[in-house]
């Protein structure tokens, strides 16, 4: 097999980045738009998490199938038809005239999303070299902050202009301009393919096997879970229960946006100089501290702004150091594989909560306000306080196999 040329780091990180910017926004968007799908669709505010639920579940459930065979083929033709089906499945979202057509669609918009962070952490494992790796996830996973500075902020003034429709037209515009840079910049990408033999197939059951993997899927599964325990309700907490006016809405996501972009990019340096789990511990503690202070108590000492900043500042931290320990345990004809059945975790993880939290949650019927809040917040927090552990026991192990083996990535089958 004939090598490919050689791949710009800069430009693949570009082009990774609004890969993840626009496919970000297309997911995050549905949270803080939850007032409104309730104001427009008659959907009970309690059963918000439900719609992002959808979408997880079908990324979860495409994640698992192309881990069969997302490394028997070129990175860059993969992540093109992903991307065609996202723009199509994402247009069609503006049809949507009630809670099940919209859930419906949101699943079909999953089952093309779910391959395509695998499939770009998967081509940064590939080109950069680890000493850069974890600066390298830090811009990547900034995506997430760029779009809830510059995304969310946006497609919350479409939709408050517009109607909620706005917003997904013009991230399916976005999408289709994404997918054309991608193959006008990027050359194939198949380096991954040299070795393997032609009619090798993936065992995917090898991903679940060992004690590396499973740590993993672990510390994907429990952040996840915590996390969007809160992610999907925190539009409609902040407006009916702490009373933040919803005009005011589009510069919260800027603020947290921005305090969780400059993060990532510290959190990046100092996963590559001090080690991931430094990052992870503090950032679980502040996360813990947020939580109690801006979601337990029952009287809110902070204002809502330094609440939401501090939230996505440490969700942030967290996400970087996570990313940058679990890219250490595949090696590189099964990455694409093992980030499928990852990001599948990770999927299925986020749709427990949403779902969870819409079961656990009512709401009052004069005002909307979210009844049991608190007890949602307490879980996330139970599930943030196992994740240091969990880390320490990953990180210690990839290490002390890393100083007996030259190699760069450990292989699974070494777990």
């Amino acid at each position: 097999m004939q090598t490919p040329p050689p791949i710009s780091e800069r430009s693949l990180i570009a082009i990774v980045f609004a890969i993840q910017f626009v496919n970000i926004v297309d997911f995050m968007m549905v949270m803080p738009l939850g007032a409104d799908f309730a104001r427009s669709l008659g959907i009970d505010a309690a059963h918000i998490g439900i719609i992002g639920g959808s979408y997880t579940i079908g990324a979860a459930v495409s994640a698992i199938i192309s881990a069969f065979f997302l490394d028997r083929y070129d990175r860059r033709t993969a992540v093109f038809y992903a991307m065609a089906g996202l723009i199509v499945a994402t247009a069609a979202c503006t049809l949507a005239t009630n809670l099940v057509e919209l859930v419906t669609i949101r699943v079909i918009t999953g089952i093309f999303a779910g391959p395509l962070t695998s499939l770009v952490i998967a081509m940064i494992i590939d080109v950069v070299p680890a000493e850069r790796r974890g600066q390298a996830m830090g811009m990547v996973i900034s995506a997430f902050s760029i779009a809830a500075v510059l995304g969310v902020p946006i497609g919350l003034e479409l939709a408050h202009l517009g109607g909620w429709q706005i917003p997904f037209f013009v991230i399916s515009i976005l999408s289709l301009c994404v997918a054309i840079a991608t193959l006008w910049i990027l050359p194939p990408m198949r380096n991954h393919l040299i070795g393997i033999q032609a009619n090798a197939k993936t065992n995917l059951f090898r991903f679940f096997t060992h004690t590396n993997a499973l740590l993993a899927y672990s510390l994907t599964g429990l952040s996840m879970l915590g996390g969007f325990l809160i992610i999907p309700n925190i539009s409609a907490y902040v407006q009916f229960n702490l009373h933040y006016p919803r005009e005011e809405l589009s510069l919260l996501y800027l603020a947290g946006g921005t305090v969780s972009f400059i993060a990532m990019q510290l959190a990046g340096r100092c996963a590559d100089r001090f080690g991931s789990f430094i990052v992870a511990f503090w950032a679980s503690i502040l996360l813990t501290l947020v939580m109690i202070v801006g979601f337990t108590l029952e009287n809110i000492l902070l204002p809502v702004i330094v609440i939401f900043a501090g939230f996505m500042l440490a969700m942030s931290l967290r996400s970087v150091a996570i990313a940058t320990v679990i890219a250490r345990v595949p090696n590189s004809t099964e990455r694409a594989g093992f980030m499928a059945v990852n990001a599948a975790v990770q999927h299925l993880a986020s749709a427990m909560g949403g779902m969870l939290s819409a079961m656990m949650l009512q709401s009052q019927a004069t005002t909307g306000a979210l009844i049991g809040m608190w007890q949602v917040s307490l879980l996330s927090i139970l599930t943030t306080l196992c994740l240091p552990v969990l880390f320490w026991i990953l990180e210690n192990r990839l290490d002390n196999q890393s100083e007996s083996s030259p190699r760069d990535e450990l292989l699974l089958n070494e777990g």
